[in-house]
């Protein structure tokens, strides 16, 4: 088999019509537009935003100028922590600096994100020492109840 050989398979190339050529094509005169008029003319027709006549929709709404801020998703001003309870902190040894990197290390959390960030559920690991990460108020206050020390 040669590339001269390759052809395409039978019937999915159809060959166009070519109007206005003679009698014998069945496509003479009008070559398949109809009568006369606005859509027989090239280029011819309402075109998409015609409404039969009626106000047309962008100008039945109010002024629009630009683009409304209501739409735009808020998603990218968040900052996203990844979240860490006091309860996975109970198998932490007393007097252990815990930081975003070694819980990253120890696997309670798989990526950094913006930041750690410690919620309030479960009871709190008595003597831990935190630095450079964030907490909740039940957080926060389970932990200095349980003489936790805090460094940013």
């Amino acid at each position: 088999m040669k590339l001269s050989d390759l052809k395409p398979a039978y019937g999915s190339k159809e060959k166009r019509t070519r109007v206005g050529r003679g009698h014998g094509s069945g496509m003479v005169k009008t070559s398949g537009k109809g009568g006369k008029g606005q859509t027989a003319r090239s280029g011819g027709g309402k075109g998409p935003n015609f409404e039969g006549g009626q106000t047309p929709w962008f100008r039945r709404l109010p002024q629009r100028r630009g683009v409304s801020q209501k739409a735009r998703s808020t998603v990218i001003f968040r900052t996203e922590y990844a979240v860490i309870n006091l309860a996975d902190l109970a198998s932490w040894e007393k007097g252990t600096v815990i930081t975003p990197q070694s819980l990253l290390e120890a696997g309670f959390i798989s990526k950094l994100k913006g930041g750690v960030k410690v919620l309030g559920a479960g009871d709190a690991p008595a003597g831990l020492r935190f630095q450079g990460m964030h907490f909740s108020a039940t957080a926060k206050s389970k932990l200095e109840a349980a003489g936790a020390a805090f460094k940013e």
